[in-house]
C-alpha cells in the first residue's frame, strides 16, 4: 500500500498553495508511468517487419483502446500508454479505429515506430469520442441511440469570450442563438433548442446556472436533444440539456500549459443618430405634418449647420462624447494534468480583464468605466484508494469584479444616448458647468463620469465528491457510487452616489444678458453596502450501475435517486427529489435497445401525487448496418447507423406555492371620523388552481448517421415531432364582472416539428489536412389548442397558427395621396393623409379595428446554420466558423427607430434611416412614413411595416495559428508552443443599415475582437 498512498495524497482534496507541489511530488513517486512523448521503443527490435508505433491525441496524451490494423488484417488494440505492435511491410495501408469509426489511415514507411498524432479537427476524431449522457454516464457512439451533438475543448477555445454560451452559435444543430449584449462578463447568448425552449446547464452532471467559466477547463459541451437523452431528467428534461464536461486527471506524466492572450474589442453597428441640423429640419417637418408652427427659424437652422453658436446651438454626437472607439480583453490561464495508477489531477488558475466602453476622466480617483474582472480556480483530482475503492474531489472557486458608473448608470446611459438628441444642450456651459434643460434634467457626461461608482462582487464556491465502489465479488461489472455537491454563491454592491446639478443657458435676446436656470441639485456622495442576491444548492445522488459482456449479448444499466435542493435568500427552498435510470442492450455491437426514464417532482407543486410526481419514461432503437454481412463488401461504407426514439418528457416552472388561494392587503378604508379609524382591509387575489401540474412533452426522433470513404466524408441527419401539451394558460373566456383574474390551467398544447443536419467532409493531400463541415436546424411549430376568447373571423384565431406569432394591421405601404388617404378604410377615429400606412381590410366593413389584425411576420420555418472549416500545414492551423439565420424577422419600433419618442411627448432623437421618409419628393422610394411628434395612432399601430428581415451571416470566428517545430522548441526545454491571432464578430452580412441583427434594441452592443495569443506546454 505504501507504493500507492504517497505521504503528500490527502494534499490532492484540498485547495492550498500547495496543490500542484503534491501533485508533481506524488508523480514522482510513480516511475513506471512515463509520459507518451517522442517515438515508443519497439517490442521487437530485432524484426524487420514488426511496427511498434503510438496513438496520442492533439494534446500529446495515449489513446487508450484504439484499434490498429494493416489493411484488412487483424486489429490490435493501443495499451494503457497508447502503444501497439504489429507486423507490416512498406507501402502497406495501416487503419486506426476508434469504437469501430475509422479515424486515421496512412501508409507504412521505414520508420518502424510510427507515432499518430489524431487532430481535433479530424471529423472522424470526432465523432468516435464517447457520448457523454446524464449523471456523467458515457456511451461509445455505436451503442446509444440517443440524440446528442457536442462540442470540443479545441473548438471553445477559439473563441475569446467570458461565457461558455457564447462559443456555441454556429455549432450545433438545433440549437437557435442570439446574443443579445456584448456587455463585459455579460456576454451572454439566449439558447433555444429546436424552437422549444433553453436548455438545462449541467456541469459534471449536476444541474448548475453556471455559464462564466475557464473555458480552457472544459473538456466538452454536449446538447442532449431527444426524450432517451432527457428523461432522466424527469420535470426538467423537455427543453433539452446542455451537459458541460470540465477536465479530469489522465494517467500520464505531467503537462503543464500557460496560454495569455490580449484582444481588442471594438462596439459593432448601432442607430446612428442625425446632427443637430438634419434634426432641426426633420422636427420642422413633423411639427407642420401635425398642423403646428416651425419651432426652429431658418437662423437656427444655420447656425446648427455652420456651428458658429456651439452653446445656444450645440450639435454634440453624443456617442463619440461617451464612448470609446475600443477596449481591451485580457486572459491568462494556467492548468496543469497528469498522474499514475494512484491518482489523476487537472489543475487551473484563470485571470482575465474585459474593460468597457464608457470613456472616464483623470480627475476621478475611481474607476466609472464597466470593466470586468475574474479570478478561477479548478481543481479536479480522482483518486484510487484500492482496487475496488475509488473517490474525487472537484473544487471551483470564483471572484467576479465588475466596475460601473455610479447607480448603475450603464443601461440609462445607453438609452440615453438613443433619446437625447445632437441639439439638445451642449457638455458644458462656458462657465464650465454641465449643461441640461427642463427636459433634459441629467447630462449624459455627468451621469457618466460624475455621479459616482458602483462595483459588484461576486465570490462562488462549488464542491463535488464522489466515491465509487465495485462490486465484483457479489457479480462482474456491478458498481455504486454516491455523489454530493454543493454550491454556494454571493453578490455585494458598493454604491457611491452624489447627484449633480445642470444649467440652462438663457440669454436676454434685448440686451444679451446671460443667464443660468439651474435642475438638480449638486449634493454629497452618498456610501452604501449591501448584499445583492445569496444563495446555496446541495445536491445528493446515489446510483447503483451494471455494466457488463456476455458472448454477444452486451447490458449497460443505471437505477439512482437524487435530491437537487436550491436556496435563494430568504426564500423557501426549491427541491426537486426522484429516481430515474437506464438500460441499454445490445446485440454483437449491431442491434441496440435502450430505455431510460425519471420519477420525480418539485415541493412548488400541490402535495397531492398525481400533481406533484410525474414518470417519464423513453425507448430507443439503434442499427448498426455497417456491420451486417450485406454491406461487409461495401467498402466505401465506414459506419452507418439507422436509430430513433420515443418517449415521455416534462417542464416544471413553479412559481411560490400559487396553488394556495390569497388575500392580500386593499385600500384600506375609513369608518367614523376619529383617529385610529381607518381599517385594514383585504381583498381576494387571482383565483388559483389546485390542481396545477407539470407540462409535458411527447418526443419522437429519427435518425441516420454514418462515415463514407475512409470516414472522410460524415453525415448525420435527424427528424423531430415534439408535442408539448398539460401548458400553463389562462382561460380565454376570463370576465372581468369575477373581479378576479382566471388561473393558470394545464390547457394547452403545441407542435414542434423539423430537422437536425450534419454533413462534413475531411482529407490529407501530403501534409496538407483540410476539413469543412456544416451543420443547419430547421423547426416548425403550431399552436394546436389554446383557450381563445371567441374570434370572429379565422384570421383572428391563434389556434392553428405558429408558436408566438405576432397578430397585428397587415400593412399595404403608404398612401400616396390625400385622396387615397381619405377614400381608403381607416382606423376609427384618426383621419389619413398621404404618406400614412394604408392597411388590409380583411373583412371588408370599410373600417380598420381589430377585425383586420391577422398573423404577422415570419411564418416560415426558422433555419439556423453553421460552417466550420480549415487546414493544417506544416505548423500553420487556420479554422474560420461562418454562422447564419434564415425566415428570421425582427419588430423594429420604438427608441432607437422611431423619431421623437422619448417621453411620448414628441421630444427625443431622430436617426439617419429617418432622412428616407415620406414626402411628395420622396414618395417613390421612401421606406418610412411621414413623419410626426410623438406617438400616431396609425402608423405606430402593431402592423407587418415594422417587420424587417432578420436574417444575417456572420463570421464568428477565425483562427490563425502557428506551432513551433520541436527542434526549436526542444532547445528552450518546451514541449510545445503556438503562436495564433484570432478574430471574433468580423463581418456581418445583412439588409439592416446601422443596426445589428441580434442587438437593436439599444442594449450593450456586441464586440467585434481581434486577438492574439501564445500558449507554451512544459
Amino acid at each position: 500500500m505504501k507504493r500507492y498512498f504517497p505521504k503528500n495524497l490527502l494534499l490532492y482534496c484540498s485547495l492550498s498553495a500547495g496543490l500542484l507541489t503534491s501533485v508533481t511530488a506524488l508523480h514522482a513517486g510513480e516511475r513506471t508511468d512515463r509520459p507518451v512523448s517522442g517515438k515508443a521503443a519497439p517490442f521487437f527490435q530485432d524484426s524487420t517487419d514488426t511496427y511498434t508505433g503510438v496513438v496520442l491525441n492533439e494534446s500529446g496524451f495515449p489513446v487508450v483502446g484504439a484499434q490498429v490494423s494493416v489493411g484488412a488484417g487483424p486489429a490490435v488494440t493501443t495499451d494503457d500508454k497508447g502503444v501497439f505492435s504489429l507486423k507490416g511491410g512498406k507501402g502497406d495501408p495501416l487503419l486506426v479505429r476508434y469504437h469501430n469509426i475509422l479515424v486515421s489511415r496512412l501508409q507504412l514507411t521505414d520508420d518502424k515506430a510510427p507515432q499518430i498524432r489524431l487532430r481535433n479537427t479530424n471529423l472522424a476524431w470526432k465523432a468516435s469520442q464517447e457520448v457523454q449522457l446524464l449523471h456523467n454516464l458515457q456511451a461509445q457512439p455505436a451503442l446509444t441511440a440517443a440524440s446528442t451533438q457536442a462540442v470540443y475543448n479545441t473548438d471553445i477555445q477559439k473563441m475569446p469570450v467570458t461565457s461558455v454560451r457564447a462559443t456555441l452559435p454556429g455549432r450545433l444543430a438545433g440549437l437557435y442563438t442570439n446574443q443579445v449584449s456584448g456587455r463585459p462578463g455579460s456576454d451572454d447568448v439566449n439558447l433555444t433548442l429546436r424552437g422549444a425552449g433553453s436548455p438545462l446547464v449541467l456541469v459534471d452532471g449536476i444541474p448548475r446556472d453556471i455559464t462564466i467559466f475557464d473555458l480552457a477547463e472544459i473538456e466538452s459541451v454536449t446538447l442532449l436533444k431527444d426524450a432517451l437523452a432527457t428523461a432522466m431528467l424527469g420535470v426538467r428534461g423537455s427543453n433539452g440539456a446542455l451537459a458541460i464536461t470540465t477536465k479530469k486527471g489522465i494517467k500520464a506524466k505531467q503537462q503543464i500549459s500557460f496560454t495569455a492572450q490580449s484582444a481588442l474589442q471594438q462596439p459593432m453597428k448601432a442607430p446612428k443618430a442625425l446632427n443637430a441640423y438634419d434634426y432641426a429640419r426633420l422636427y420642422n417637418e413633423a411639427a407642420q405634418n401635425d398642423g403646428l408652427a416651425a419651432p426652429y427659424s431658418p437662423s437656427d437652422l444655420d447656425l446648427y449647420q455652420n456651428g458658429s453658436d456651439p452653446y445656444g446651438h450645440p450639435d454634440v454626437d453624443w456617442r463619440k462624447q461617451v464612448l470609446r472607439n475600443s477596449s481591451r480583453f485580457d486572459r491568462y490561464t494556467l492548468d496543469a494534468r497528469g498522474g499514475n495508477n494512484t491518482a489523476r489531477y487537472y489543475v487551473a488558475l484563470e485571470h482575465f480583464n474585459q474593460t468597457g466602453i464608457f470613456k472616464t476622466v483623470d480627475t476621478n480617483t475611481y474607476n466609472t468605466n464597466n470593466n470586468f474582472k475574474s479570478y478561477v480556480i479548478r481543481s479536479n483530482v480522482d483518486i484510487n484508494i484500492n482496487s475496488k475503492l475509488s473517490s474525487g474531489i472537484y473544487l471551483l472557486g470564483r471572484i467576479l469584479h465588475g466596475d460601473g458608473p455610479g447607480n448603475f448608470a450603464t443601461n440609462t446611459i445607453l438609452n440615453s444616448l438613443l433619446q437625447t438628441p445632437n441639439n439638445a444642450y451642449p457638455v458644458f456651459n462656458p462657465d464650465g458647468s454641465y449643461g441640461g434643460t427642463d427636459i433634459y434634467t441629467n447630462n449624459i457626461w455627468a451621469t457618466a463620469t460624475g455621479m459616482g461608482y458602483t462595483q459588484n462582487y461576486k465570490r462562488d464556491m462549488l464542491t463535488d465528491v464522489y466515491l465509487k465502489r465495485t462490486l465484483d465479488e457479489l457479480t462482474k461489472g456491478l458498481w455504486v457510487k454516491a455523489t454530493a455537491s454543493y454550491f454556494s454563491n454571493i453578490s455585494e454592491n458598493i454604491v457611491r452616489n452624489k447627484t449633480v446639478a445642470v444649467f440652462q443657458r438663457v440669454v436676454d435676446p434685448s440686451t444679451g444678458a446671460v443667464s443660468y436656470k439651474q435642475f438638480g441639485t449638486n449634493g454629497t456622495q452618498s456610501n452604501t453596502n449591501y448584499v445583492e442576491f445569496q444563495g446555496r444548492s446541495n445536491y445528493l445522488e446515489l446510483a447503483l450501475g451494471y455494466n457488463r459482456t456476455f458472448g454477444h449479448h452486451g447490458v449497460d444499466a443505471i437505477v439512482l435517486g437524487n435530491r437537487d435542493n436550491y436556496v435563494t435568500g430568504s426564500d423557501l427552498p426549491l427541491t426537486y427529489t426522484g429516481t430515474s435510470g437506464r438500460v441499454a442492450y445490445n446485440y454483437k455491437g449491431k442491434y441496440v435497445a435502450e430505455a431510460s426514464w425519471g420519477l420525480n417532482g418539485t415541493n412548488r407543486y400541490p402535495e397531492k401525487a398525481a400533481t406533484r410526481l410525474g414518470f417519464f419514461p423513453a425507448v430507443g432503437l439503434a442499427w448498426n448496418l455497417h456491420q451486417e454481412a450485406f454491406l461487409q463488401d461495401q467498402q466505401w461504407i465506414d459506419n452507418l447507423k439507422l436509430f430513433g426514439s420515443f418517449g415521455k418528457t416534462g417542464s416544471g416552472a413553479p412559481w411560490d406555492y400559487d396553488y394556495i388561494q390569497r388575500y392580500p392587503d386593499a385600500v384600506s378604508p375609513r369608518f367614523g371620523t376619529g383617529s385610529g379609524s381607518t381599517q385594514t382591509a383585504i381583498m381576494q387575489g387571482d383565483l388559483v388552481n389546485p390542481n396545477r401540474t407539470f407540462e409535458q412533452a411527447q418526443k419522437l426522433n429519427l435518425g441516420v448517421t454514418g462515415s463514407l470513404f475512409a470516414s472522410k466524408l460524415f453525415f448525420t441527419a435527424e427528424y423531430y415531432r415534439n408535442k408539448f401539451y398539460d401548458l400553463l394558460m389562462q382561460r380565454g373566456r376570463s370576465n372581468a364582472m369575477l373581479g378576479a383574474n382566471y388561473p393558470l390551467e394545464n390547457l394547452g398544447s403545441s407542435r414542434f416539428q423539423g430537422m437536425d443536419l450534419q454533413l462534413g467532409y475531411n482529407n490529407k493531400l501530403g501534409g496538407f489536412e483540410y476539413f469543412i463541415s456544416g451543420n443547419a436546424g430547421i423547426v416548425n411549430s403550431e399552436l394546436l389548442f389554446a383557450d381563445e376568447v371567441f374570434r370572429q373571423y379565422d384570421w383572428m384565431k391563434r389556434t392553428g397558427k405558429r408558436v408566438g406569432q405576432d397578430f397585428g394591421y397587415v400593412a399595404q405601404g403608404l398612401f400616396q395621396t390625400d385622396a387615397e388617404a381619405t377614400s381608403s378604410p381607416t382606423i376609427e377615429g384618426y383621419t389619413p393623409q398621404a404618406g400614412d400606412i394604408k392597411y388590409q381590410d380583411l373583412n371588408k366593413d370599410g373600417v380598420i379595428n381589430q377585425f383586420d389584425q391577422a398573423p404577422i411576420g415570419n411564418q416560415k420555418p426558422v433555419i439556423t446554420y453553421g460552417v466550420d472549416l480549415g487546414f493544417n500545414f506544416k505548423g500553420f492551423d487556420f479554422s474560420a466558423l461562418l454562422h447564419g439565420v434564415q425566415n428570421r424577422q425582427i419588430y423594429l419600433t420604438g427608441i432607437g427607430y422611431l423619431p421623437f419618442q422619448q417621453f411620448g411627448n414628441g421630444f427625443g432623437q431622430a436617426y439617419a434611416h429617418n432622412l428616407n421618409r415620406w414626402t411628395p419628393a420622396t414618395a417613390a422610394t421612401a421606406d418610412y412614413p411621414r413623419l410626426n411628434l410623438g406617438y400616431n395612432a396609425n402608423n405606430h399601430a402593431n402592423s407587418s411595416y415594422w417587420y424587417r428581415s432578420g436574417n444575417f451571416l456572420r463570421l464568428k470566428n477565425v483562427v490563425l495559428g502557428y506551432t513551433l517545430p520541436s527542434r526549436i522548441t526542444s532547445l528552450v526545454k518546451l514541449k510545445g508552443a503556438r503562436v495564433f491571432v484570432t478574430g471574433t464578430n468580423l463581418l456581418t452580412f445583412n439588409s439592416l443599415k446601422d443596426i445589428d441583427p441580434e442587438v437593436y434594441n439599444g442594449a450593450y452592443p456586441i464586440q467585434r475582437l481581434t486577438n492574439i495569443g501564445l500558449n507554451i506546454k512544459l
